[in-house]
């Protein structure tokens, strides 16, 4: 007689043995697939009355975990990426499952088969280089906190750095001398370098030298000298935004949140000729195809392709507007 793994037990040994022990998974992908098993227990608790120490492996069934993500969208009103995201949690554990309980796999394919659902692409929000420098000039530099903002606000539009890279550097991570880079561990825990630019630098040494420390110690601390939260460089970035509007009224329109300035990042570098490949490098992409959002996003770009094309038996050139008289009389 085969055995049943418990799914407490399964679920269990899918966290620490596959995730930690196995893929040495990162911390924040642990606290996504985390989240969403809490989300899914409680919604089972809700549905089947049963604790999450009692839910059988049986329980979690195809039509099931449809509604679950159901739920996800239209009583928690979450996005659609957040559904998908916490299918592919529930996809890599019954994948998990799939090898511990082989007598499951017709019920573990039907759960595995659900799709993700198609979700809407808008363009991707970047800052025009007005945009940066009302930004840049908006901290405070006469306080402590001003010429920190400032610092972290000058790395992460030039190297786009993603957010969690960006307040996990440690003094060690950043050499200015010739050859000046960042080092990070991006997702996959991939390590790259990035270069830096003159500027940069000169704000970077400025900044190093009166925080003082150890190598080991964050780049960009709080007030109680440890490591700044994800939240708090959102408010910090959302503080010298509403400052930076009041000289640049195009920011009015415009919501900034740390990886918008990853984008502008990736947009400085596409306008200035960088094929899309190395800027996947840059940014530590794991397909150059991830790199394609910016060409969408660039209408200087698109209109320089535009200038190179030539029409069958026109002259080529940019279409200029008729005198103003005849452009009235034509719109008559």
């Amino acid at each position: 007689m085969t055995t049943i793994i418990p799914l407490s037990t399964l679920l269990q040994s899918f966290f620490i043995d596959r995730l930690m022990k196995q893929r040495q998974a990162s911390p924040h992908t642990i606290a996504s697939y985390r989240d969403t098993f809490r989300l899914l227990l409680e919604f089972a608790y809700q549905r089947l009355r049963k604790p999450p120490s009692k839910l059988a492996f049986d329980d979690l069934t195809e039509p099931f975990v449809g509604a679950f993500l159901d739920h996800i969208q239209s009583d928690r009103l979450n996005s659609t990426r957040t559904r998908n995201l916490r299918l592919t949690a529930i996809r890599s554990f019954f994948h998990y499952a799939a090898f511990q309980e082989p007598s499951r796999s017709a019920h573990i394919q039907r759960v595995l088969a659900i799709p993700t659902k198609r979700q809407d692409r808008p363009l991707i929000d970047f800052l025009t280089h007005p945009e940066i420098e009302a930004l840049l000039t908006a901290p405070d530099k006469t306080t402590w906190t001003g010429r920190r903002d400032q610092a972290l606000l000058v790395l992460a539009i030039q190297t786009g750095l993603r957010l969690s890279e960006l307040i996990g550097i440690r003094r060690r991570d950043i050499v200015l001398s010739s050859g000046a880079h960042v080092r990070c561990y991006g997702k996959g825990r991939k390590e790259r370098c990035t270069p830096l630019t003159k500027q940069t630098v000169a704000i970077m040494k400025i900044w190093l030298e009166e925080l003082a420390g150890a190598n080991n110690d964050v780049v960009f601390p709080n007030a109680r000298g440890t490591q700044l939260s994800s939240d708090g460089v959102q408010y910090l970035l959302a503080k010298h935004v509403t400052t930076a509007r009041e000289t640049c009224p195009s920011l009015k329109d415009k919501r900034v949140s740390p990886h918008v300035l990853r984008h502008t990042a990736a947009m400085e570098l596409l306008q200035a000729g960088v094929d899309h490949s190395v800027i996947a490098l840059w940014l530590g992409h794991e397909s150059p195809e991830t790199t394609m959002i910016y060409l969408h996003a660039d209408l200087a770009y698109k209109e320089k392709i535009m200038d190179k094309t030539k029409p069958l038996n026109v002259k080529a050139g940019r279409y200029r507007p008729d005198d103003k008289l005849l452009q009235f009389l034509s719109g008559l």
